[in-house]
C-alpha cells in the first residue's frame, strides 16, 4: 500500500452510449465477463452459463431487499413543487410517522417548513445531517405506496419511470421493503437460472442489506488526495442465523462463499469483522483490506471513482479491474444498474 489512496486512481473513460437505459431481455441475456483474481485473466460469457461456471458446494449469498416507491412528488402550500425522497423510517417501516428524507429544492427542506403531498401535510421537523426528517399526522407508508415511484438512478435518463421500471427494478430475490436502489447484480438471475444453480450444486443463502442513496453519492473533493478520509453512510444489515450456519458448512466442505453485488458483500464482511449479525454498516472496503468471508464476487459495472469499484479493486486489484474494464469498454458491454455483470474469482 502507498501512503496515500488519491481518487484518481479509479478512474476510467467510459463511452455514454454505453450506460444501460434498459435492462436486458430476458434478464439472463446480459452478458457476464469472468475476471480471475489470480491471474487477470478475462473471458467473456452470457450470464445464463452462470450454472456451469461455478462449483457445486459453492454458496451464493443474495440479498432480499425490496425497493421501496421512496420518490414522491410533492409542493409547497404556495403550489411550488417539490421532489421528496423517502429515505430512512424513524420505527417500523408500516407505522412510522417519521422518515428521514432528502429533496430539491434544498430551501423547501428548512426545519419548520411544510409540505402537501398526496393530500397530507407533512412538516419538517429536524436535520440529520445533510437531510431532513418529515413527520406526518399518521403512518407515511400508505402515502408511498399511494403515489410513490421507483427512485431510478441519476444516470437512466428518464423524467420519470417506464411503467416497466416498476418491475425491471426489483429483484428475483426482493422480500423485505426498505431500499431506496436495488441490488443490480441481482438483476441479471430468472427461475432458469436458480434451477441451473440447484441442479449444479450450487447453495443459496440470503442476507438483507437495504441499500440507501448514499450508494450514488461522490467522494468528496477534500478527499480526492486520499480517499481513505471518505466516511460511508450508514445503511442496515442482517445476517440471519441460517446464513451464519451455511458459510460454515460451505467452508467445511471446501465451498467457496460468493456474494451476488457488493451490498451483500458489505453484509457479511460487517458481519464477519464485528460479529454482530444486525446493525448499521457504513464498512468502506478499498485496496488493502483483508476480505474475511468472501471469495468470490458477482458484480455490475461501477461508476468511475466510485466506492463501489474500490471495493471490487480490493478484491481483484486495482490494475486488474481496470484493464477488465477497459476490455468491457472496448467490447460494448452494457455499464451500471441495468447493464452486464461480472464474475470475479479465483
Amino acid at each position: 500500500m502507498t501512503d496515500v489512496l488519491p481518487l484518481s486512481l479509479f478512474d476510467y473513460v467510459l463511452p455514454p452510449e454505453l450506460i444501460a437505459q434498459e435492462p436486458a431481455r430476458p434478464r439472463d441475456s446480459s452478458r457476464l465477463l469472468r475476471l480471475s483474481r489470480s491471474t487477470g485473466v478475462s473471458s467473456h460469457h452470457v450470464f445464463r452459463e452462470l450454472p456451469r461456471l461455478l462449483r457445486e458446494g459453492d454458496l451464493l449469498v443474495v440479498n432480499r431487499t425490496k425497493v421501496i416507491p421512496a420518490r414522491v412528488p410533492a409542493q409547497r402550500p404556495t403550489g411550488g413543487r417539490v421532489e421528496v425522497l423517502f429515505l430512512t423510517p424513524h420505527g417500523p417501516l408500516e407505522t412510522a410517522r417519521r422518515w428521514e428524507v432528502m429533496g430539491r429544492p434544498g430551501d423547501a427542506f428548512k426545519v419548520g417548513k411544510t409540505l402537501i403531498a398526496g393530500g397530507l401535510r407533512l412538516s419538517v421537523v429536524a436535520r440529520e445531517g445533510a437531510n431532513a426528517v418529515l413527520e406526518g399526522e399518521g403512518a407515511l407508508w400508505p402515502l408511498l405506496e399511494r403515489c410513490g415511484e421507483v427512485p431510478l438512478p441519476p444516470y437512466i435518463n428518464r423524467s420519470q419511470p417506464a411503467p416497466s421500471d416498476t418491475a425491471d427494478y426489483q429483484t428475483v430475490f426482493a422480500r423485505e421493503p426498505g431500499a431506496v436502489a436495488a441490488p443490480t447484480a441481482s438483476l441479471h438471475f430468472t427461475d432458469a437460472v436458480l434451477e441451473g444453480l440447484s441442479a449444479a450444486g450450487v447453495q443459496r443463502a440470503e442476507v438483507v442489506l437495504h441499500v440507501g442513496a448514499g450508494t450514488f453519492l461522490p467522494v468528496r473533493d477534500e478527499h480526492a488526495a486520499d480517499v481513505r478520509g471518505h466516511v460511508m453512510h450508514a445503511e442496515y444489515y442482517a445476517v440471519p442465523d441460517a446464513t451464519v450456519r451455511a458459510v460454515a458448512a460451505a467452508r467445511a466442505r471446501g465451498g467457496r462463499v460468493i456474494p451476488v453485488g457488493t451490498t451483500s458483500l458489505r453484509a457479511l464482511e460487517t458481519w464477519a469483522s464485528t460479529g454482530e449479525a444486525v446493525g448499521s454498516s457504513r464498512l468502506f472496503i478499498y485496496p488493502g483490506y483483508e476480505f474475511r468471508v468472501t471469495d468470490a464476487l458477482i458484480t455490475n459495472f461501477h461508476v468511475p471513482r466510485s466506492t463501489l469499484l474500490m471495493l471490487v479493486a480490493a478484491l481483484a486489484g486495482r490494475e486488474r479491474v481496470l484493464a477488465a474494464y477497459a476490455e468491457a469498454v472496448a467490447e460494448r458491454y452494457r455499464f451500471f444498474s441495468y447493464g452486464d455483470a461480472m464474475l470475479i474469482d479465483s
